[in-house]
């Protein structure tokens, strides 16, 4: 029986290589190991993975197409759904979706869903397999507001209704999150990354870089003055968050958007580039999250011992499991139920190392985990170069600043509705500006979700 066959297990790196270099960490899936892992799936008539999943590909039909030996048709099957198939099979959090839902993980391993994924959008990009077709332009015009995960597939969909598209990107280099959050060990930025957004403008989507939207041009001049009908804004969360204790303004203090845009975007891991970037002998990493886990493993990779500081015990970090397995394999010191109370200091400015104190965890707060809280007289110090800080992240508040009658929340988060809508018409918002900081997959879902709204809006005013 095909639930009997064990789960094909996936070619890495040995941790004590990968530790010193960024390549890719995980090798992927050949032809004969996909197939081989495709043939666990049961075909269930009520697919629960398709419905967990954010853009709901039709992950039956795919994978039966690579069990019968045919990545092109599995390929095909994707493009309906998702336009960054290589990406989502790498970034994903599968466990709690797709993989989370299936009925093999109820007693033994679910089917790699997110490494056949990856195994056939990488042989869609080696093999030129075509993308889903543009539909004939019907004469609309949308702008989107960053080239991120929600952008880049709020575009695609609008291309493939027939809508003329501009991607406007603050960053010379496209992708957004893409490019500058996520370490190149962890998803390939020329190999992967550019080749994807290179399938998204094959639909006819332009791109332009270097325009902050909010100060290069106005969001109401894209609707009033260059005849876009709408505009989706899906500029992420890139403004970091820091804890408010003593000791955050010396040098060595960074938050986790800013090291991993200088380690990512301006490539400091290349000895080819003069990036300036500090990691000293020891970083501390204070967070559990998956940014959390992508500043240290860089952290180490840059030849600092590395250790994450967390004010929870491990059954609560949110970073995803094979991150943090990744982690540990690779070296990383993990301080449990730890909290950082001050930065401490040189004479001459700078970082020498972190007070913290011991937490045990009390009664659930609203989302449902334990609160942590002191523990009396347990204050130690970890000796450390660098603090960086992974604490999460809130959206830029320039569009909101700049565009009137365009709401927040409290977080400074864009309000928006189940479909997208602001509260401006025409306005439409997706993924981290709405949401906070969250998933590529979450991200994309939204995109997609928008782009059928901004189409009936379109469609209604004509």
């Amino acid at each position: 029986m095909a639930n009997r066959i064990p789960r094909v297990p996936v070619r890495e790196q040995e941790p004590a290589i990968r530790a010193t270099n960024f390549e890719e960490v995980c090798l992927g899936y050949d032809l004969g190991e996909a197939i081989r892992e495709a043939s666990r799936c049961l075909d269930c008539k009520n697919p629960r993975c398709v419905a967990a999943c954010p853009v709901h590909i039709r992950i039956p039909d795919f994978i039966r197409e690579v069990a019968a030996g045919n990545p092109q048709g599995a390929a095909g099957i994707i493009a309906r759904d998702s336009s960054l198939p290589s990406i989502c099979g790498r970034v994903c959090p599968q466990e709690t979706q797709c993989e989370g839902s299936c009925v093999l993980g109820i007693k033994g391993e679910p089917v790699a869903i997110g490494k056949l994924e990856r195994f056939v959008g990488d042989w869609k990009l080696d093999h030129g397999a075509a993308t889903a077709a543009a539909a004939p332009r019907n004469g609309g015009r949308v702008a989107v507001v960053g080239s991120g995960p929600a952008g880049l597939a709020c575009a695609s969909d609008l291309a493939r209704m027939g809508y003329g598209v501009k991607i406007f990107e603050a960053l010379h280099k496209v992708g957004g999150v893409l490019v500058y959050g996520i370490p190149e060990f962890r998803l390939p930025k020329e190999r992967i990354v550019a080749r994807e957004i290179a399938e998204v403008q094959r639909l006819g989507v332009e791109i332009e870089t270097d325009v902050v939207v909010g100060r290069t041009v106005t969001v109401d001049a894209l609707l009033d003055e260059e005849g876009f009908d709408a505009v989706f804004i899906g500029s992420g969360a890139g403004l970091p968050r820091f804890m408010g204790i003593p000791g955050e303004n010396l040098n060595g203090v960074v938050s986790a958007n800013e090291f991993l845009t200088r380690a990512n975007l301006m490539r400091a891991y290349d000895d080819a580039y003069d990036t300036p970037i500090h990691t000293g002998r020891r970083v501390a990493v204070v967070g559990g999250g998956n940014v959390a886990m992508d500043a240290v493993r860089t952290a180490r990779r840059l030849g600092a011992e590395a250790t994450i500081v967390y004010r929870r015990s491990e059954k609560e970090l949110p970073a995803r499991a094979e991150e943090v397995h990744h982690a540990r394999e690779e070296g990383i010191e993990f301080r449990m139920l730890t909290n950082p109370v001050e930065v401490l200091g040189t004479d001459d400015g700078w970082v020498r190392g972190l007070r913290c104190v011991e937490m045990e965890l009390g009664e659930p707060d609203p989302s449902g985990r334990r609160s942590p809280v002191v523990k009396p007289g347990s204050e130690f110090e970890i000796a450390c170069d660098v603090v960086v800080m992974a604490l999460g992240t809130s959206p830029n508040p320039l569009l909101a600043a700049t565009t009137e009658g365009l709401a927040t929340d409290r977080r400074g988060c864009l309000t928006a509705d189940e479909q997208g809508a602001t509260t401006r018409p025409g306005i439409f918002a997706g993924g981290d500006a709405v949401t906070g900081a969250a998933t590529v997959i979450l991200a994309m879902g939204a995109g997609r979700t928008a782009a059928r709204a901004i189409d009936e809006y379109i469609r209604s005013r004509r």
